[in-house]
């Protein structure tokens, strides 16, 4: 299918603040989807909040390398960032700016037309517990018609509502083609395992539920299918991974954006190779799509 796949959610500036110094990459969730996809050869357009300053030019040019269209909604704030700080006891501790925890999305007339003309809209790290925003997200994309992927992943520095957030993005979510959720997501919205969440989403009409165990691998719930797969054991370490679900979530979202997998076959295959561009993303520092190739 052609035209280009729509990814809506965060674009930032990580900062990452560890034992050997201080480093900075372009990032956030849904940016590393969209660069994601180009990378894997499929072409695809931001719509995210990106300000008119230094770390806006750096997102914008790191965009441009990869070949990804931005349709950038106005930043007050200026561009987002978050700090992590990372030792070598624990995870990383993150902090976000003003920007990152007020972060908008606007839809005009360029947004509307991108949603109509693509083939799917992946959504990830919106801000469903700003009920306007979710109402206006479910507004543009339902009247579109455009087939819709999911990740909320949610982060506690920019979550200020945790039950409206889980009524924004069950929301969304009833009825969508994909969505993606991990073991962290269960705990911070719903207190509750993963597997209870792969239920409960089934149950709201998802038509394939893509669950992440990190270390676990990860399974796809379709209809009467499931597939698991554990992670990929790929030459060399593990050095970082923080891009791990985006490149799942990208993967997967390239290999089901013009149908769904029809047997159990073809969703392991697709499992697999998503788990194979995870394992090579997380053998590399920083969040950018690495494929074993």
């Amino acid at each position: 299918m052609t035209g280009r796949v729509v990814v809506i959610g965060d674009a930032l500036i990580d900062e990452i603040r560890d034992d050997t110094g201080v480093r900075e990459f372009v990032g956030g969730a849904a940016l590393n989807v969209a660069v994601g996809l180009s990378r894997l050869g499929v072409p695809a357009t931001l719509i995210a909040m990106v300000g008119d300053d230094a770390a806006g030019e750096q997102i914008r040019s790191f965009l441009a390398e990869y070949d990804v269209e931005l349709l950038a909604s106005p930043a007050p704030h200026g561009s987002s960032r978050a700090v992590s700080t990372r030792s070598p006891e624990g995870e990383p501790v993150y902090v976000f700016n003003e920007a990152a925890q007020n972060r908008r999305v606007a839809y005009g007339e360029a947004e509307r037309a991108a949603i109509a003309a693509a083939p799917m809209v992946v959504v990830s790290c919106f801000p469903f517990d700003d009920a306007d925003q979710t109402a206006l997200l479910v507004e543009v994309t339902a009247s579109a018609s455009t087939p819709l992927a999911i990740d909320p992943n949610p982060r506690s520095g920019m979550l200020r509502d945790r039950a409206e957030f889980v009524r924004g993005f069950e929301k969304a979510a009833s009825g969508a083609l994909l969505v993606k959720v991990g073991e962290d997501d269960a705990q911070l919205l719903y207190d509750a395992p993963l597997d209870d969440l792969r239920k409960k989403l089934v149950g709201l009409g998802v038509e394939a539920v893509l669950a992440t165990y990190g270390a676990g691998g990860a399974a796809i719930d379709a209809g009467a299918t499931t597939v698991s797969r554990g992670i990929s054991d790929l030459p060399g370490r593990i050095i970082d991974t923080m891009g791990g679900g985006d490149a799942v979530l990208a993967t997967t979202a390239a290999l089901v954006r013009d149908r769904l997998p029809a047997d159990a076959g073809e969703w392991d295959a697709v499992l697999s190779r998503a788990m194979d561009v995870a394992a090579a993303t997380c053998r590399h520092e920083g969040a950018l799509l690495r494929t074993p190739e």
